[in-house]
């Protein structure tokens, strides 16, 4: 990852370096999924897609992109289009402005021709949104409006019904209206953005009348940084938790010399509320899965009694790992991702400490060490840099932090057993294994843009292509969710099975890795054999494809008693398991419902 790209970063340094840091990007051997990307654009659009194109090579994707002609979003998407049918995109992204609204009311203006005016200024993007979901079913991203940038009533022009204000209010209104009830449908909140950036700088209008652009020219990067973090987040490349500091992190003053009663922390003074705040806002984070935890040099009693201050909003039991010991940090945060079964990259590390935070970037360079500057900008730099942001939200995100807690336990538990097996028994397992639902097509397309070290072809599916693969009658698709009396895992497991010729070749197997070793997998492969008999088929043939993270399941296969057909260069195999004599079954310890 390039620094330069790091929120906050230099808008007029990556424009004027633009070329540079492409090359820098496409010359740093790592590997990306490639994703195509749509841009349907109502304004001038190229200098957008070049900087959406630094930010997602910058997350792991490599985008290649379809764009319209100048204002030709509606045309490209409602009529025939044959480059952009056979462009075949992964998302469409429609950056419209306030500029595209065909119409406003005048002072004049009736309450009938008001709401006319309304009514047709929606049909037209609701269509253009309808027809593109059924033609390429894909995610859609939707700019929503920016507030016009005068007034001609001043105040007023948001309460009466003939302002441009007022008009926006109500567009976006039905606009946020149409994401809640389409779970593929994204809004990029543009109208945020230009508060944020300044309205009057945003809008101005010197760019439009010379260029056509819809914003100021330099504040394209944040407009394509924030899209860049919608398309990371339906793809996957989201981050999972927070690895944190102590002092002057979580509270100002060291415990070890202050003593708990020393800390500035609470609501009586400003860098104390600031702190206090700063707590409050990473809490709020585990509501949405995110996993906190503790990585401070400090004695283990010391930390434990900062975090037990009767004015923080962070208590001990609020983090899943707390690894306080005088290790080397970037040691410990590599200890705190394997416990959490994690790669490192997945985490964000948080540290006042610029010498810490360089070990741990030098150490694991795909680990995100956001540069926090003082406690008052701490919740502004890691708000704005999207590290967390959030395309869906199901029950087992919700659940994540509860899911690890128990994890912990099992962990606990193990220890008191010599015998692997006999632990696992004592888990109380049970299993669902079924087709795909309808109430789980979320959290099964979230699991396969997520999962990466147990997901033996890496290959990923949308919402819309969960479906389709439910929905077809040559594949095989079987989720499973995992429970036992510490609690439950959620849906854990996925399995897609394409028929062909008499053979079920497996497009897609992965396993959320929280549940490892316990025999999930066996369970599965039970489940998907007993399928395959059921319906005549006497082979099953499974892909393997090497990535640096899923090393862990190459041998997958053979442990599935599997036979390997062939193997080339570059380490992709080709297995093969014959159904001819019936099936042994292989889990022993997990009790399953189908």
């Amino acid at each position: 990852m390039l620094n330069e790209l790091n929120y906050p970063f230099d808008p007029k340094y990556l424009i004027s370096h633009e070329k540079k840091l492409r090359r820098l990007l496409k010359a740093d051997g790592v590997k990306r999924i490639p994703k195509r990307i749509a841009i349907l654009g109502g304004s001038t659009t190229h200098d957008l897609m070049l900087m959406l194109e630094l930010f997602l090579l910058n997350y792991g994707i490599e985008p290649e992109f379809y764009e319209s002609e100048y204002n030709q979003y509606y045309e490209d998407g409602m009529f025939p289009n044959p480059a952009l049918e056979k462009f075949r995109p992964d998302v469409i992204w429609i950056h419209t402005t306030n500029r595209n609204i065909t119409a406003f009311p005048s002072l004049k203006s009736s309450t009938e021709e008001i709401d006319s005016l309304y009514k047709a200024e929606l049909d037209k993007f609701t269509g253009l949104w309808k027809r593109l979901s059924e033609i390429y079913n894909c995610p859609i991203v939707q700019n929503n409006f920016e507030p016009p940038f005068y007034r001609l009533m001043g105040n007023r022009d948001i309460s009466d019904p003939h302002g441009a204000g007022n008009f926006i209010n109500r567009l976006n209104t039905a606009f946020y209206r149409y994401a809640s009830e389409h779970e593929n449908f994204h809004i990029c909140d543009i109208a945020y953005l230009a508060a944020d950036y300044g309205l009057k700088e945003w809008s101005d209008p010197y760019y439009w009348y010379l260029y056509k652009y819809a914003l100021n020219l330099y504040a394209i990067p944040s407009l394509s940084f924030q899209v860049a973090n919608i398309v990371k987040a339906i793809f996957g490349k989201n981050k999972k938790g927070f690895v944190l500091d102590l002092d002057n992190t979580l509270w100002g003053g060291v415990v070890g010399d202050d003593g708990p009663e020393g800390l500035e922390l609470g609501p009586e003074e400003a860098v104390g509320a600031a702190y206090l705040e700063f707590q409050r806002y990473l809490k709020a984070h585990t509501e949405l899965g995110i996993l906190l935890n503790v990585d401070s040099k400090n004695d283990s009693e010391n930390a434990l009694a900062g975090l037990n201050h009767p004015d923080g909003a962070l208590k001990p039991e609020d983090f899943i790992e707390i690894v306080a010991n005088w290790e080397s940090k970037d040691r410990n945060l590599a200890k705190i991702a394997e416990e959490l079964s994690l790669m490192p990259e997945s985490l964000v590390f948080v540290d006042d400490n610029p010498a810490e935070r360089a070990i741990v970037k030098q150490s694991f360079p795909e680990v995100s060490v956001p540069e926090i500057g003082e406690v008052r900008d701490y919740i502004l730099t890691l708000d704005r840099s999207g590290f967390f942001e959030c395309t869906s939200l199901s029950g087992d995100d919700m659940a994540r932090n509860e899911m690890y807690r128990a994890n912990a336990k099992r962990a606990a538990v193990a220890k008191e057993f010599s015998d692997y097996r006999e632990y696992l028994l004592s888990l109380e397992m049970e299993a669902v294994i079924r087709p795909f639902e309808q109430m789980y097509f979320s959290r099964i397309a979230q699991l396969s843009n997520k999962s990466n070290q147990f997901n033996l072809t890496t290959k990923r599916f949308t919402v819309e292509e969960i479906v389709a693969a439910h929905e077809d009658p040559d594949r095989i698709d079987l989720y499973g969710r995992l429970m036992d009396r510490f609690g439950d895992n959620g849906v854990v497991s996925i399995v897609i099975g394409r028929i062909e010729e008499g053979v079920c070749h497996i497009e897609l197997w992965l396993m959320s890795c929280r549940v490892l070793k316990r025999d999930m997998e066996f369970a599965m492969m039970d489940a998907l054999a007993g399928k395959c008999l059921e319906r005549g088929i006497r082979e099953i043939r499974g892909y393997y494809y090497p990535t640096e993270k899923n090393k862990m399941v190459r041998d997958f296969y053979a442990l599935q008693g599997f036979e390997k057909l062939s193997e080339d260069e570059a380490g992709n195999t080709v297995w093969s398991l014959s159904l001819s004599e019936g099936y042994s079954r292989k889990n022993t310890v997990i009790k399953t419902e189908s």
